[in-house]
């Protein structure tokens, strides 16, 4: 049986995803209100917060994905 892996989550890594996260969702925000079809002020913070939070999450899942990817590289370099 194979021992169970320690975790790769640190405090640090977690304070640089939330600001990485919320600097992407700022940004796309910014990029993508001017778009939404509305004059009303609550209908375009509405539909540009939820076009941006889906574009977060897919960041948020490309960054998960990139660290899995790059520790795995790594460990591989050592063998």
């Amino acid at each position: 049986m194979t021992p169970p892996e320690t975790k790769h989550t640190s405090p640090a890594s977690l304070a640089v995803d939330a600001v990485l996260v919320i600097a992407f969702f700022l940004f796309i925000y910014t990029l993508v209100a001017p778009h939404v079809p509305s004059n009303d002020k609550r209908m375009v913070l509405f539909w540009g917060g939820a076009c941006s939070a889906c574009l977060t999450a897919v960041f948020w899942l490309c960054v998960q994905m990139f660290r899995v990817v790059l520790r795995a590289q790594r460990e591989e370099r050592r063998k």
